[in-house]
């Protein structure tokens, strides 16, 4: 038998045992409401993963390739170096005003550009210093008569000859290749040369290349070989 006082102090030991259970009762309860919660978010994300539709990779579209421009060769051609024209030893050579094409010689050895000239005479025109000559057709034994300002006069000492000539010095305007100039020429007799014009350094200076290797390494305009036949390589 246990002693009636005892028995409360046993009641209230189970009540308060009961009040644990309870509340670890109810503990327990939001635990495993937490872990379902979780659970169910966890679940959620990964199907919403695979419900998730990631696009392929793919290249972009290759570009459609530009086709190099035909090369125009109606306004002539000459390849650059730096801006500079690149010339071969012997080049076509276009003079203005009767419209000829002669084959001139590239020299860096000369210091003034030449051309054929017979017949030279000098005058005066208008109290300046003139000079009429002529200059031969390429091809034919026909020569066609210019008139122009002397710009200077030059001594050139010929290798075969023992006393200096005196030349005169005229402005021509020229064309080689798509490459137009107006530059001094030295008046001479080329006949017993083989080329009747004669590129110097006075053109070539911070203008042209010379590439030793080539010959006509430029081409002239096609509207001037249409009107010419004499400049053929």
């Amino acid at each position: 038998m246990v002693p009636k006082s005892d028995l409360s102090d046993l009641n209230a030991s189970v009540q308060s045992q009961r009040a644990t259970l309870v509340t670890m009762e109810k503990n327990a309860t939001v635990r495993h409401q937490k872990v379902l919660e979780n659970n169910e978010a966890a679940t959620q994300k990964v199907l919403d993963a695979i419900a998730t539709q990631v696009a392929k990779p793919s290249c972009p579209p290759v570009p459609a390739q530009k086709a190099c421009p035909a090369s125009d060769h109606s306004n002539g051609r000459a390849d650059r170096l730096k801006g500079k024209v690149i010339v071969g030893e012997v080049e076509n050579f276009y003079l203005a005003g009767p419209g000829l094409i002669y084959k001139a010689r590239i020299d860096s050895g000369a210091e003034t550009s030449s051309l054929d000239a017979r017949n030279i005479t000098r005058f005066e025109r208008d109290g300046g210093n003139w000079v009429r000559f002529d200059v031969p057709v390429p091809g034919t034994e026909d020569l066609v008569t210019l008139e122009k300002e002397i710009s200077r006069r030059v001594k050139v000492i010929q290798a075969s000859a023992d006393e200096a000539e005196r030349r005169v010095v005229v402005e021509l305007q020229f064309t080689i290749g798509d490459h137009q100039q107006v530059a001094e020429f030295t008046l001479a007799d080329r006949s017993n040369l083989t080329y009747q014009a004669l590129i110097g350094r006075n053109v070539l200076r911070d203008v042209m290349l010379i590439d030793v290797g080539k010959e006509y390494a430029t081409e002239l305009p096609e509207s001037i070989l249409t009107d010419n036949n004499n400049g053929e390589k």
